[in-house]
């Protein structure tokens, strides 16, 4: 037990896993401070808010965790879920652009591009 308090990112990926969303939201705020530069903190939190439904607070943690890691395709496509739920379609194909920047051959990318170049 006491590894989880030495690693938070561990015990904040611990509660998502069990669905204790609101839990992780309250600690991951307080280790914000500390982790702002980690993008794979950044990433957790992102995917706590995206998975809340809250889009808008998301947003912001996928884009800083791309900032930080910018090679990270699973970040870029979460990022790109979220601009779809905020009914953001430019900002969506522009992520969509990216994924295929660098994963030519990424299919699931190139056909949302396909979709939302022709809405």
């Amino acid at each position: 037990m006491v590894g989880l308090f030495k690693y938070p990112k561990r015990r904040l990926k611990k509660l998502l896993k069990e669905g204790e969303y609101d839990e992780a939201i309250e600690f991951g705020k307080r280790l914000e401070s500390e982790y702002h530069d980690d993008s794979d903190f950044m990433f957790i939190m992102g995917s706590v808010y995206f998975i809340v439904e809250d889009a808008k607070k998301a947003l912001p943690y996928f884009e800083k965790s791309f900032q930080l890691n910018n090679t990270d395709v699973e970040t870029l496509t979460l990022k790109t879920n979220v601009h779809l739920a905020l009914q953001q379609k430019d900002e969506a194909i522009d992520c969509c652009k990216i994924i295929l920047k660098l994963q030519p051959k990424n299919s699931e990318a190139q056909t949302l591009l396909d979709e939302l170049e022709n809405l």
